[in-house]
């Protein structure tokens, strides 16, 4: 395979990478041109904020092509076009061959949520100490237990013992959370997300892990849990707190995630109508939010 580098300002970012879609390119990268550099300026997005910049002042793309003519053909083809003016082309270079699989594998070590529960990726074998173990691969769907967020999320599960007891995933992801749920021994797991790919993927890694639950859109979720959780942003928590909370049984637990510390105090604001939340963990800047609902009266 081939690389076409081209280098554009940041008005022209997604006009060239359309064009070289439409060029058969098989995928296209944007950098920052001016990278470990005095001139180097990070994109940051934060939950709550302004979008960032979707590209920088000066721009690198790079484009990968099945052979070196393709490649020379369609930096021939994008010359030409007007909106070209102010681009150039840096370099059409050969890609060296590499055990792709292998490389993206390395990135992924087990993950240890406590000293006995771990997060293995199927090519690893489980450490000697991990008694309760999920198999999980990264995919398409959020959740490979290295977010702190998912990391709290089964830290809080871990301490649980849910046998018995009916649990509800609201905005599943990869299903990590509610397989983590039933690898503590609850009765009955219901998972849930807008994303069909999400449902899809629940579905497969409950399998890879041996757990039966259930796993559909949100309207799948019927009835009180004894456990309610979503780790999902401060955003749609806010606007789900009467639905979340409505989920939640006579003594049950809701437990939230995706909030950064500074979005604490107006988390706890908009579920103060419905139960009382309290941070229960803190990792690198994320809270865990948890409540409870009083048991029924005998």
């Amino acid at each position: 395979m081939h690389e076409l580098r081209l280098i554009c300002p940041e008005d022209r970012v997604e006009t060239l990478s359309e064009a070289l879609e439409a060029l058969d390119a098989l995928s296209v990268s944007t950098a920052d041109a001016d990278a470990d550099s005095e001139a180097e300026r990070a994109l940051f997005g934060e939950p709550g904020m302004p979008p960032p910049a979707q590209a920088w002042e000066r721009s690198e793309l790079r484009a990968l092509f099945p052979d070196e003519r393709a490649a020379q053909e369609a930096a021939v083809l994008l010359a030409a076009q007007e909106f070209f003016e102010g681009c150039a082309v840096l370099a059409v270079a050969e890609v060296p061959d590499a055990d792709w699989v292998r490389l993206t594998q390395s990135q992924f070590e087990p993950v240890q949520v406590t000293p006995t529960f771990w997060i293995v990726p199927s090519w690893h074998v489980p450490p000697a100490e991990a008694e309760r173990v999920i198999r999980l691969d990264p995919g398409l769907a959020f959740g490979t237990g290295t977010h702190p967020t998912t990391h709290m999320c089964l830290r809080w599960l871990a301490g649980r013992d849910l046998a018995g007891r009916r649990v509800l995933d609201y905005g599943c992801g990869s299903g990590i959370l509610a397989i983590g749920a039933a690898l503590q021994g609850a009765r009955e797991v219901v998972a849930v997300d807008i994303d069909p790919a999400a449902v899809q993927a629940t579905q497969a890694n409950a399998e890879a892990n041996g757990v039966a639950l259930q796993a559909g859109l949100p309207e799948l979720a019927e009835g009180t849990f004894d456990v309610v959780l979503a780790n999902i942003l401060a955003a749609p928590l806010k606007v789900l707190a009467p639905l979340l909370c409505g989920h939640v049984a006579a003594g049950g637990h809701l437990v939230l995630a995706g909030v950064l510390e500074r979005q604490t105090e107006e988390l706890l604001a908009a579920y103060a109508p419905y139960l009382a939340l309290q941070v229960a963990d803190t990792l690198d800047g994320w809270v865990l939010l948890t409540a409870s609902r009083a048991a029924a009266a005998r």
